[in-house]
């Protein structure tokens, strides 16, 4: 057995592996009624896929969606939509060396231990190839959501290089997706000079949500700060998560806790305020590093591609808590 489901009211459901024919999802509880075709995902889908930028995988994959069902007319019905999406660049081979051994920092010796049996090519289902589908799901949820509501993801550090200043226009102007656009230029260089050595790096990611609903989440297990949490860290690559003045809240006095209400992050007793949301993930280097690397196609920093992801979870997780408030109105 293995969770691969999602949400309460919305619910998703994803499958497939790095090296299979397809990857996709399933999504229960979308209302009936929104407008829905397979050209709404191709933006944020090109967003996330592979050989986007020298900073990324050379794998090539047009990530192409096709729906299944869920849409007649071109609009939900309120019956669970599937969307896939075709694996097209394999390179299976280049993987054969690691059928049997396990690679440092993978999941490769605990998914052995536990299935006793693993899909060794690029990770199988542990692959970052999985988040496809995250994505897919994440478009369906923006369109439950408000239309006012906004969804910023951005890069505040990659490396020993943090972003001091927000631009939001400029974040989809370079390879690294930071709103400033001097750090961007150090964090890029960085990056490319870690791949020539065949090594990586990792980062932060920041997910800024404007026009946040209010009401959203409910009190003790169910807060939409634990919510956020376990979402984000369902995400292979993300280590940690914070909200607000964070981990700096250790240092802080109780007066200038509650001198500046951005230290909260948009919540008060786990539901939101109506207030911008500010959360945080880290993102580890990837893994697959020295000859590994130079072996496959592997990503030097996956930070970029990770934040039309986190976006993606981000967005599940206030539709649902969405439809849940909404629910408790009727």
């Amino acid at each position: 057995m293995a969770s691969n489901s999602f949400g309460d009211l919305l619910r998703i459901t994803t499958f497939g592996e790095s090296h299979g024919p397809a990857l996709g999802i399933v999504i229960d509880g979308c209302p009936s009624g929104i407008p829905l075709e397979e050209s709404d995902f191709v933006a944020e889908l090109k967003r996330r896929r592979p050989g986007q930028s020298a900073v990324t995988t050379a794998r090539k994959e047009e990530d192409a969606p096709e729906i299944l069902s869920g849409i007649f007319e071109g609009k939900t019905t309120g019956m669970p939509i599937t969307v896939i999406i075709r694996n097209t660049n394999q390179k299976s081979e280049d993987y054969d060396k690691l059928r049997n051994v396990a690679r440092d920092g993978h999941a490769d010796q605990t998914y052995m231990s536990k299935y006793e049996h693993r899909d060794h090519r690029g990770g199988g289902r542990s692959s970052g190839r999985e988040t496809v589908a995250r994505v897919i799901g994440g478009v369906v949820a923006r369109k439950i959501l408000p239309k006012e509501v906004q969804i910023i993801g951005h890069t505040v550090k990659i490396g020993p290089h943090d972003a001091t200043v927000f631009q939001p226009e400029t974040i989809e102007q370079n390879p690294v997706r930071c709103a400033d656009p001097e750090a961007a230029k150090m964090m890029e260089a960085y990056v490319l000079d870690l791949k020539g050595k065949a090594d990586s790096t990792g980062g932060i990611i920041e997910i800024r949500v404007k026009n946040t609903p209010p009401n959203l989440g409910d009190p003790t297990f169910r807060k939409l700060k634990s919510r956020l949490a376990e979402s984000l860290l369902t995400i292979g690559a993300v280590t940690g998560f914070d909200y607000g003045a964070g981990f700096r809240t250790a240092e802080m006095r109780g007066l200038e806790y509650i001198a500046e209400r951005k230290n909260f992050g948009g919540m008060l007793g786990g539901i939101s305020t109506g207030e911008d949301l500010v959360v945080r993930a880290s993102i580890k280097p990837p893994s697959s590093v020295g000859e590994i690397a130079k072996a496959g196609r592997h990503d030097p920093c996956i930070v970029p591609r990770v934040i039309p992801v986190a976006e993606a979870m981000v967005a599940l997780v206030l539709a649902d808590c969405y439809l849940i408030q909404r629910a408790y109105k009727k």
